[in-house]
Parts: C-alpha cells; structure tokens; sequence
C-alpha cells in the first residue's frame, strides 16, 4: 500500500480554488476533495481524510483500484514500451484481449472486436459499422439513454440536461422512443408501440441500421430493462433486417454478476459495446460483434491514434486475471443480494429521508427519493443533499437519473465485507438523520 499523503487542513479548499480558476466550468465536479490515493475501495483526499468508495470511478473500477493483478501487468507492459500506434505496429496484447472479448460477447457464433479509448468512441464506432454493414443510415434510441457527450452521442442520448443544453444542433437520423418504467406508467407495450408510430410515421423500416440499448440504464437511473423488451426488440430487429446494439459501457464487466447484462435475458444483441471497467482504470474502450459485421469497413475506417493502447491493453489483461483468479461473478451477486436487502430495509423504516423505488441487477443497484414516505414525486434537492451529507461522514455516492432523484450504487466488486457494510452503514445513518 502506498504511504499516507497528508497535507495541512485547508488544502482541499485552496485546490478547490484552483480548479475553478484552471478548469473549464463545463467539467463537472461531484465532491469539493482532491484524491491523493485510493486502494480497492477506499479513497484518500489530500488533506488524509478516508472515504469509502461506493462510486468506483462511474463503474470503472469493478476490480477495486490498482488491484494487484491488473497492476502486474501494467508494470509489466510499461518496462516494454506504451505506444507505437496499432495500426501502424501491432502488438500481442491488443490481439490477445480481443479474443477473450470474443469468447465472452453475448453472442454465439464467430465474433470480432475493435478497441479505440473511450465510451462515447465505441458507441460511435458501434453505429459506423450498423450503418457500414446494412447500408442504412437511422438509429432509435430510448428516453433515459446515455451514449455520450460526443455530438452522435449527445444526439443518442435520452437526457437534455446537462448533455444536450445549448449544444444544438444535433445530427439528424436519430429517434427517440420511451423506455418502459413501470412505476412512472409506461410499459412495455407503450415503447413498442412507440417504435411502430415511428415506423408509420416518421421513419420508414429499410433506412433504420440500427437500435441501441442500454439493458440496464446507466445515466439514465438503473432501470433494468425488462426481458420482454429485448425479446420483442430482437423480433422487431429480425423481421426489418435492423441490428440491436447492446451499450453495456456501465452494466458490462461483471457489475451484474455476468460479463453482460444481456446473459440474463437471453437476448443476442449484434453489437456491444464496452469501455469503463473493462481496463481496471485505463483508458479503454471497444466495440465487440457478429465477425460479418466487423468487417464490413474498409481497413483504416476504424481506429484512431491512441486506440488500444498497449498499456491498457495489458490492464484489460489483468481485469480478466482477477475475474478468473477470484470469483468476482459470484461477489457481483453476493454484494447486489446485501445492497438490495439493506436498501429495502431502510425504507420499511418509513423514517429520515423518503425512498422511492429501489431496484438493480447484480451489483448495479439505486434507490430513488421522493418527496414524501409512499409517494412518487422526484426529490432532486434530497438526492444531492444526501451525497454531500454522506461526503461528509466518508462515503462517496453518485447520483443520476433524468429527474436527479437517483442514488446509484457502484460498489467495487473486490470491497470486503467489512468496508461494504461500513458504507451501508454512513448510507444509512445519513438518510435516517442519525
């Protein structure tokens, strides 16, 4: 572990400062501290203050942070050389991971995959090849959906504020269709029907690519998809000759107890794409789909200067490592089992602060607050209030959802029992008053 950095109270403050002076207003800012070091689930600010992590980076550091074995390789690839381009001098780890990334996609058949740097690339790279292999230009995406902050992926993107506000306009070929949430009315039915209007009205079948899902929604407030959803999506998709992209940037990697949500639906998509924990914390992202697909661009179509940088590469490496050596699936379930059932019953309190519904898959779980105890009305202010109030007693949180009303739970899968229970604990005194 590496040794305590500690500076004078105040110091967190003072950067603070700095940071606005330095920092574009546009990069958000979630906790007013300075991380000094961070060790699988616990995080030190640079003033020596503790804090257990229950945000893992926005679902990065599923393996916990500088899990040892993900480091190994790091240190490993680093005494070899960080770059030379991948399209201009390949490597075995590039290769390498693209081939686990093949023997585990949701998929059966022969797969490929291509590595670029970040989420919103895959998801952009996800549509080139949709639009490259069935010669069609259209994309549908669902309300509540986040594919980026690029502007094909703002225009993806179910979400206006903060993404889309002022950013306009956006790239033209892309629809909208609810997201089926039970406890808001809308169903299943509503969002197919939604895609049939479309269909009737708006966009004819033959110049759809592509629809594009998040089966557990992210940004967007953890709604897990129902199955019946996807079941009829990939009929849809079937009858019309349209592909399904699974974006399984925050649900992918073990966070729900699979390497893919979509293995609990039984659904095939045709495309997924990965980014966020697939490298343990390193830059890395790609787009992983039927081998016919892939290969429909010209070579050069798809790539990028820094894609699949050897140094994350070797760090994907490592993830894979941890996930085989130490049963992280079966903590993914373990971990969701405790969260949810602690969750729910701090809500049978019917004291402190309201919650909403609560819901997850695996190790992806939230809750939202409400105004008042039983009701439905968004608490957006409550949500924010308890992040800060939970910074306070050592717990870092993230909230999200399109009315801000969600607590997102992202617990690093390797967090032991002990500091699990610790950040449930500061969870629940905050919402409780105590």
């Amino acid at each position: 572990m590496n040794a305590p950095v500690t500076a004078a109270p105040g110091m967190n403050k003072q950067w603070v400062e700095r940071r606005a002076k330095a920092v574009s207003r546009g990069v958000g800012m979630g906790a007013a501290v300075m991380a000094a070091r961070a060790e699988n689930s616990e995080i030190w600010d640079i003033e020596g203050n503790r804090y257990v992590d229950f945000g893992g980076g926005i679902a990065v550091v599923n393996t916990g942070h500088r899990h040892p074995l993900v480091m190994k390789r790091v240190y490993e690839q680093l005494e070899k050389f960080t770059h030379t381009c991948a399209m201009v001098m390949p490597y075995t780890p590039f290769v390498e991971l693209c081939e686990k990334l093949n023997a585990i996609a949701p998929m059966k058949g022969e797969n490929k995959s291509a590595l670029v740097t970040t989420g919103a690339e895959a998801v952009e790279n996800a549509v080139k090849y949709a639009r490259c292999y069935t010669g069609r230009s259209d994309i549908i995406a669902f309300h509540g959906g986040f594919h980026g902050r690029t502007l094909l992926g703002m225009a993806l993107t179910g979400k206006v504020l903060p993404y889309k506000a002022k950013f306009g306009p956006m790239p033209g070929g892309i629809w909208h269709v609810p997201f089926p949430v039970e406890h808001k009315g809308i169903s299943v039915e509503d969002s197919i029907h939604a895609i049939e209007l479309l269909f009737k009205c708006d966009v004819e079948p033959a110049r759809v690519a592509a629809i594009i899902i998040e089966p557990v929604q992210g940004e967007g407030g953890f709604y897990v998809a129902p199955k019946e959803l996807l079941v009829r999506l990939r009929k849809l998709c079937d009858e019309h000759g349209i592909l399904l992209i699974a974006d399984e940037i925050q649900s992918g990697f073990g966070r729900t107890g699979k390497w893919f949500a979509m293995e609990h639906f039984g659904v095939e998509p045709d495309l997924v794409t990965v980014a966020k924990s697939l490298a343990g914390g390193f830059p890395l992202a790609g787009v992983i789909g039927r081998a016919k697909i892939m290969d429909a661009p010209e070579p050069g179509g798809i790539g990028g200067t820094y894609a699949g940088n050897p140094v994350a590469c070797a760090a994907a490496l490592g993830v894979f490592d941890a996930f085989e050596q130490e049963g992280l699936m079966e903590k993914a379930e373990a971990q969701g089992k405790k969260i949810m059932a602690r969750m729910k019953a701090i809500k049978a309190k019917g004291r402190g602060m309201a919650i909403g519904d609560v819901r997850g898959l695996g190790a992806m779980c939230a809750f939202e607050l409400v105004t008042e105890h039983g009701g439905n009305k968004p608490d957006a202010a409550g949500a924010k209030a308890l992040a800060a109030k939970c910074l306070e007693r050592g717990l870092l949180i993230l909230t999200c959802g399109i009315y801000a009303d969600t607590v997102r739970l992202l617990t690093p899968l390797t967090a032991s029992d002990a500091v699990l229970d610790e950040g449930l604990d500061i969870l629940e005194s905050a919402l409780l008053g105590n």
